[in-house]
């Protein structure tokens, strides 16, 4: 009987399977992060638009860091 309560103390909240989705969001999210830095300039009176309103800033990398925020709460939700 005691064997079976410690096995059962021993299983994590979340399963693998869900740490594994819940690391992938993480990874999108900081992707889209990455993806927004940058585009700054040396001279504060130059300023380049298409640098700073690029599709890479303004709709890849919040479309990735949304897809992140929805693979992490798949990843908590989803059941065994």
């Amino acid at each position: 009987m005691s064997r079976k309560i410690a096995q059962d103390n021993a299983k994590f909240a979340i399963p693998p399977k869900n740490l594994i989705l819940i690391l992938i969001g993480l990874g999108l999210m900081i992707l889209g992060y990455l993806l927004m830095i940058g585009g700054g300039s040396d001279d504060p009176n130059v300023f380049t638009g298409e640098e700073l309103f690029s599709f890479r800033r303004i709709v890849a990398a919040p479309v990735l860091i949304i897809a992140g925020f929805v693979v992490e709460i798949f990843a908590i939700m989803k059941k065994r």
